[in-house]
């Protein structure tokens, strides 16, 4: 069958097949009131006129705007994942995007920066934060665009009534700690990360009830607090070896911190973990990629970032929460990274 030129119309296909365009219409829609030979033989002209019906109206879906500050890590990726995968259960859209520093988003008139008018104009129905540090002028922008906030581990709040999701930090902490005590560790430092994030008090506090209950002493040079990055625990995990008494033991909170102690283990010649133990935080791919692989405190990333993305929506949608915070239980991972202190521990 000659094919026709110009657009194929419904009109055109009726006339090829010798039917009315309303049958037409009817094998389009998927109708039964149509004979077997009539609709097959519709469907082989529509196929020779490659035959293009209208475009259905594309379905607006809602949005949410999740947002992270500073670099990508494994912590951050593992969130992200959970967040998107519970959009796509929902048949939200996620948005990710990378916000720099606070100070670096404020204008000169000490006013927020028009990111929040812009997330309202382009409809994003809530925002979810990763360990993002917020303004009073950024929250209050939020809540004047009626913007529902959702933040996971928070490093800075500045009103107790955000809405935040996290994981017992302070139970990892300790239990982290008592892992290290039972193996017959008392020199224990804790390398951690920024001092006013709430997650990193909670993890020290962990390490220092159960150092006090155990009766162990920590000498201040055996906290060393920077961020949560593998630089940061390459630099700790330094001065702590160099110290005159270096720790047999170290709790680092996070696993790139961890990560980074262990090759400050390794550049001094010290084997983990006959010499040196270190325990992290987390649980994501780089502790099982670590070598020996990483003894940790387990955060269920993926499922804080699905608790985000359905308490954005419910907020959203108008529906109370039961609570502003919400944590999720830790676990203790053991795995070769960590074992009974040598008799005498070696220095550097």
């Amino acid at each position: 069958m000659p094919r026709l030129s110009g657009r194929t119309t419904l009109a055109t296909v009726a006339a090829s097949a010798g039917v009315s365009v309303a049958t037409v219409s009817k094998v389009l829609n998927g109708r039964s009131d149509v004979s077997e030979a009539t609709r097959a033989r519709v469907q082989e002209v529509l196929r020779e006129h490659e035959y293009v019906g209208r475009r259905p109206e594309p379905v607006e879906r809602p949005a949410v705007e999740l947002f992270y500050q500073g670099f990508l890590n494994s912590y951050s990726v593992e969130v992200i994942q959970g967040v998107v995968e519970a959009g796509q259960a929902a048949d939200v859209d996620v948005v990710v995007t990378s916000r720099p520093k606070h100070s670096q988003t404020r204008s000169s008139g000490g006013r927020a920066q028009p990111w929040v008018r812009e997330l309202a104009a382009t409809g994003r129905r809530a925002a979810i934060g990763i360990t993002s540090e917020l303004t009073a002028a950024d929250l209050a922008a939020l809540s004047r665009a009626r913007l529902p906030l959702v933040v996971v581990d928070p490093l800075n709040i500045a009103q107790p009534d955000v809405t935040s999701v996290g994981s017992t930090n302070f139970a990892g902490g300790m239990a982290a700690t008592q892992h290290l005590l039972s193996l017959g560790h008392r020199r224990i430092a804790y390398l951690g990360g920024p001092p006013t994030s709430g997650c990193n008090q909670a993890r020290m506090n962990g390490f220092r009830g159960a150092m006090e209950a155990a009766g162990a002493p920590v000498p201040k040079e055996y906290v060393w607090l920077r961020e949560f990055l593998y630089e940061d625990g390459l630099a700790g995990g330094a001065a702590l070896l160099d110290l005159p008494e270096p720790p047999t033991a170290i709790f680092a909170g996070s696993d790139e911190v961890a990560l980074g102690a262990l090759e400050a283990a390794r550049a001094r010649g010290l084997r983990v973990p006959e010499q040196l133990s270190v325990v992290g935080f987390d649980d994501t791919q780089v502790a099982r990629l670590a070598s020996p692989q990483l003894t940790t405190i387990r955060q269920p990333l993926r499922e804080m970032g699905a608790v985000a993305l359905r308490t954005a929506l419910q907020l959203a949608a108008g529906e109370k929460v039961d609570s502003h915070h919400v944590e999720l239980a830790t676990q203790l991972i053991v795995r070769s990274s960590a074992a009974e202190p040598a008799l005498e521990p070696a220095v550097s």
